[in-house]
């Protein structure tokens, strides 16, 4: 059975008012709760601690990456012509994946010259080119 705690707190508001007559173990089967919890509930629903909202929540969280530092990292790379790896040890201040998902976000990945697909692309290009000099050289040395 799925939680739910606004049916829970609904339920204990009830029971103190006293409009059912359900126990505080009726009310943990309804809700899906433990009685324990449906008591702690009741508990902070008296002393008026009750949130119905997590604390956190539109929140930053710490660890993120301050807002000049990222547009730092933005202009740096729009000005660099390198690929992501080499500006990360280039930068050496934060990981790759936190590089990575700046850029990405920003947008400066999907067309990027230095792209894995495009790059790859070159790669195969520059082997056709090599393989048809030398099969050229082979024809012009007989």
């Amino acid at each position: 059975m799925a939680k739910d705690r606004e049916e829970a707190i609904k339920l204990i508001k009830k029971k103190l008012n006293g409009e059912t007559l359900l126990n505080y173990a009726d009310i943990g089967v309804i809700s899906g709760y433990h009685e324990k919890y449906i008591l702690k509930l009741k508990k902070q629903l008296l002393n008026g601690e009750l949130r119905t909202e997590h604390g956190n929540k539109n929140r930053k969280p710490v660890n993120t990456i301050p807002d000049d530092e990222r547009q730092y990292i933005i202009d740096l790379f729009k000005r660099s012509n390198v690929s992501v790896r080499k500006f990360c040890k280039f930068y050496g201040k934060r990981s790759y994946s936190c590089i990575y998902s700046v850029l990405k976000k920003e947008g400066l990945l999907e067309n990027s010259e230095y792209s894995r697909k495009n790059v790859s692309k070159k790669a195969k290009e520059r082997r056709k080119k090599e393989a048809k000099k030398k099969e050229q050289d082979k024809v012009t040395k007989k």
